[in-house]
């Protein structure tokens, strides 16, 4: 539910607590690199601390509801303008090499996955709507997506819960092990990682995370952008899989439920366009004045800065908010669904990268 601003006292707990997580998780990585590795960057990148305290902390002790409210406004609002502030990173150029490179890849993901549920659920007994559930937040955008899609096919509470943390706990292990296997597989090859890193994890937050996670261990500020770019790209198909999803469950009738393209669209995604605008306009006005250039170039890093600092917290507000009992008590139906579409949206990705884009890239 979205936080009043006559209200917004109520969510300064949570937003501090995940800032000390952010700060801490800091000082423990420069407390591995200097301390312990005696290196000038840890092997743990701030943010997977951040993912790991929050787990750990929100599971050892249960936090007071007061302070969910917080943490919530933090996975909501605080991770949505950490993903805006990322635009100022680029140019018109780059967003739109990515996009257009990015776009038929998603397209292959998607069927690929609709197409594999459709297969799975005559050998894995499942309801078709928890399978709609799962194929769309893997292919498009998380939880998102189910919350959306719900009310479209008319899903029970328990079929998004398990779809839900289906798509959390697959989402949260790619988003630790991908940005490593990502190096490992694709070298310095900045471009398919971040591709794959944009197409084959589920949730806005993991993909960011996942992307920063890389940026920081591998000094390559471009996977992360691309990675943001692919899944921002991705976030928008949801409006095509909307009525899509009607269509193929319904035939064409969306029983009880009003479709509204303006009540799923993500705005935050012309957020991060309207800040990829300033970046290029600032560039443009202020290149002709040294003194004024490098002021603009000193609030370019700020913004970064910023930007690195919010998903943090965010992904420390994602950790806490992760109860792993929860996760037990899905079965082991929808788990073998969800593990096998998320290893094959995974592989649809690296067999994209490794033939089709050779001829993009």
């Amino acid at each position: 539910m979205p936080i009043k601003f006559q209200s917004i006292k109520v969510v300064i707990p949570g937003v501090i607590l995940a800032l000390v997580f952010c700060l801490f998780s800091q000082g423990i990585n420069n407390l591995l690199a200097i301390e312990i590795f005696g290196t000038p960057k840890s092997p743990i990148s701030t943010v997977l601390i951040a993912i790991l305290l929050g787990i750990l902390m929100g599971n050892a002790f249960t936090p007071r509801p007061g302070m969910m409210i917080g943490l919530d406004f933090t996975q909501q609002y605080i991770l949505k303008l950490g993903i805006i502030f990322l635009g100022i990173r680029l140019s018109f150029a780059d967003f739109i090499k990515f996009g257009a490179i990015a776009i038929p890849l998603i397209i292959f993901c998607i069927i690929g996955v609709l197409i594999l549920i459709k297969l799975l659920i005559k050998k894995v007994p499942i309801s078709s709507k928890m399978s709609y559930l799962i194929a769309i937040g893997t292919s498009v955008c998380g939880a998102t997506a189910i919350v959306a899609t719900a009310p479209v096919i008319n899903a029970k509470k328990s079929e998004v819960a398990y779809a839900i943390a289906n798509i959390t706990l697959f989402g949260v292990i790619a988003m630790l092990i991908y940005p490593y296997f990502a190096e490992w597989y694709f070298g310095n090859e900045s471009l398919k990682a971040g591709l794959f890193l944009g197409t084959s994890i589920h949730e806005t937050s993991q993909v960011a995370a996942a992307g920063l996670i890389y940026d920081q261990q591998f000094n390559s500020p471009e996977t992360l952008n691309v990675a943001t770019v692919t899944k921002l790209i991705r976030n928008t198909f949801l409006v095509i899989m909307i009525p899509l999803f009607a269509f193929l469950y319904n035939r064409g009738e969306i029983k009880g439920y009003k479709y509204s393209i303006l009540n799923i669209f993500p705005y935050f995604v012309l957020g991060f366009i309207g800040m990829i605008i300033v970046r290029n306009l600032g560039d443009q006005l202020f290149s002709i004045d040294s003194d004024n250039y490098f002021i603009w170039n000193k609030f370019i890093d700020y913004l970064k800065m910023l930007a690195t600092v919010f998903l943090t917290m965010a992904m420390a507000a994602v950790g806490i908010s992760i109860n792993l009992n929860e996760l037990k008590s899905m079965g082991y139906k929808p788990f073998i669904v969800g593990l096998i579409a998320a290893i094959t949206v995974g592989f649809i990705s690296l067999l994209y990268i490794e033939t089709l884009s050779n001829f993009l890239i």
